[in-house]
């Protein structure tokens, strides 16, 4: 067995055996049965198998689709009959209703999530949970224990509920677990899976009596573990809907963006300013009688005071023609000479959005009169995000009130935060080009076209995972309370020497923590932000992952080791501390 995974079996072990006694908790002595625990997995964007509900005859191809058959993600079919496929992908972007020749549902239970296309495509787009699951087996928690929660990731979260009843669903899957197991659940929540998990949160603030809400999270979740949440939204979005992200699939970049705009949840990833927040409409119609309105976003004097919305950079520096009033950027059945030839003598004019001016629609209205896909896009955003009766996601999130509340994501990896475009001369989907790329790293930002030079900007202190920076991902760590505790430990098997410690580190809101710690070369290591002080019965912990990728962080050993030990300590009838205690490599004592 790799010498990385001996930690994370013994721990398993270690778990197993005292919970098999039904020991009592550690924070507090009351007594807790882990063998009645529930995990309930919602993954993110693009990690649910969709399925055929139609039957759908492709011409000049071997492959036809019949019902249940596989739509996302069956390379075979897309290579073979891509018109095909793609009508069983595509919605309407304006009303989020399927192709009339073809429709896809999510598949359900834990085939869903595992493994997207098996056997074909290797890699973080195809397997996602297929190891977390396979560990789950191997430590021995029963089918029953482990729910998968898949959904229609192309729906924006309204109409999630509105079509799939996804939120009720939800709802109902923990209170069966609870039944079912006689005890609370725990959340692990990858990527866009955060985003859908604060939606149900607020979703069922209006659907349990507010005198209840707090009880009926107490009684139903023990833990929530958010892996890699995009807090503030992330860049490649932008990326994704002015050009085309094809994530390693065999498509054009234009086919990408025109799937992705096509989706109402594109706009559930994009970034935003950390200073504007808005109105709840809900409660709005209940105590002034109004409803219907969009939500009236109210920014803070730091958005206007500081630089890019709280963000390294601009997100968006666009090129657009100073000539107006014509089709700069003409669909595919009325390009002409004459525009073209405009398009190239126009001197253009270099235009820069923050993450607010990408969030509130700003950049999309500029660009209006030259991309036909952003009036599409701006009934998206009004409709489904601004106009949203339970909140806009487009905003930042509050602590979830929940007892237990881990915060795990990957550092230290190079990570796009800007983009320049410029028109390419082509129709829709291509007429948009990246000249340049701005990307953190490092504490430094790089730009792709000059080399890799230093640029101005307002660089993290650290960079992101890869896929979303590090502004956006460590957000969470505003959940920590006043005073921190701060660890830094190798990621890999130690003897103690190489430990970090800062105890009770002032900590305030809106400020990042950031530890004065060495690293030595070559070495992975995992930084803990841990409460310090926090309210009576509330955990929080951040963990940071040197060099855990956004698509693969669910996949890595060290980090199920890590969350068996934290359970493994929580679960101890000796353990003294609120969170493990780092000590060479493994739990040698219980503090």
């Amino acid at each position: 067995m790799p010498r990385r995974r001996r930690l994370a079996v013994a721990a398993a072990v270690a778990v197993m055996a005292v919970a098999a006694a039904g020991v009592a908790g550690g924070d507090g002595g009351a007594e807790f049965d882990y063998r009645k625990l529930s995990g309930i997995i919602i993954p993110g964007f693009a990690s649910t198998q969709l399925r055929a509900w139609s039957v759908l005859d492709c011409p000049y191809s071997p492959f036809d689709f019949n019902p249940l058959d596989s739509v996302w993600l069956d390379t075979g079919k897309l290579f073979s009959a891509v018109n095909c496929w793609l009508k069983c992908m595509l919605l309407e972007p304006y009303n989020q209703t399927d192709h009339p020749e073809c429709k896809s549902r999510p598949d359900s239970g834990l085939s869903a999530i595992t493994e997207l296309d098996p056997g074909y495509i290797t890699g973080p787009l195809s397997s996602v949970w297929k190891e977390w699951v396979k560990w789950c087996v191997e430590f021995g928690i029963e089918a029953n224990a482990i729910i998968a929660v898949p959904y229609d990731w192309r729906l924006p979260p309204s109409m999630l509920e509105e079509r799939d009843l996804y939120f009720h669903k939800l709802k109902l899957t923990f209170e069966t677990a609870l039944k079912l197991r006689g005890g609370p659940s725990l959340v692990f929540a990858h990527s866009m899976g955060n985003n859908v998990f604060r939606y149900f949160l607020e979703w069922l603030k209006l659907e349990i009596a507010p005198k209840h809400y707090i009880q009926w999270l107490d009684e139903h979740i023990h833990a929530y573990f958010a892996v890699g949440a995009p807090l503030l939204g992330s860049t490649e979005a932008v990326r994704a809907a002015l050009s085309g992200t094809t994530f390693g699939l065999p498509v054009s970049e234009g086919t990408a963006r025109l799937m992705f705009n096509a989706f109402g949840s594109s706009l559930w990833l994009m970034p935003f300013s950390k200073y504007c927040k808005a109105d709840n409409i809900y409660w709005k119609h209940f105590f002034e009688g109004k409803g219907g309105c969009p939500h009236r976003q109210q920014c803070d004097e730091m958005e206007y005071t500081s630089a890019y919305s709280g963000w390294p950079t601009d997100l968006v520096s666009i090129e657009v023609p100073t000539v107006r009033d014509m089709e700069a950027y003409p669909s595919v059945t009325d390009i002409t000479d004459n525009i073209t030839l405009n398009m190239e003598c126009g001197k253009p004019t270099l235009l820069s959005f923050s993450a607010r001016e990408v969030s509130d629609g700003t950049l999309f209205k500029t660009i209006e009169d030259y991309d036909p896909q952003s009036k599409a896009l701006l009934y998206q955003l009004e409709k489904y995000y601004q106009g949203d009766p339970v909140l806009n996601p487009l905003t930042p999130w509050e602590r979830p009130p929940i007892k237990n509340v881990f915060c795990i994501y990957g550092v230290d990896s190079k990570t796009e935060v800007g983009y320049y475009f410029a028109p390419s001369g082509k129709p829709y989907p291509d007429n948009w080009i990246i000249t340049d790329i701005i990307y953190e790293f490092e504490g430094s930002l790089l730009s792709r076209q000059i080399s890799g030079n230093s640029v101005s900007g307002k660089p993290n202190n650290s960079s992101g995972d890869g896929t979303v920076s590090y502004n956006s991902l460590s957000w969470c760590k505003n959940w920590l309370g006043p005073k921190v505790n701060i660890t830094r430990a190798p990621q890999a098997e130690h003897d103690g020497s190489d430990l970090q410690t800062s105890i009770n580190v002032e900590h305030h809101h809106d400020q990042d923590i950031f530890p004065n710690m060495t690293r030595a070369p070559h070495v992975k290591y995992i930084t803990y932000y841990e409460d310090a002080e926090s309210i009576p019965g509330w955990r929080t912990a951040v963990w940071e992952l040197d060099k855990a990728n956004h698509r693969n962080i669910v996949r890595t050993p060290v980090l199920m080791r890590e969350l068996w030990l934290e359970m493994w300590h929580d679960l101890h009838p000796d353990s003294k501390s609120k969170f493990v205690t780092k000590v060479c490599g493994q739990l040698s004592e219980v503090r």
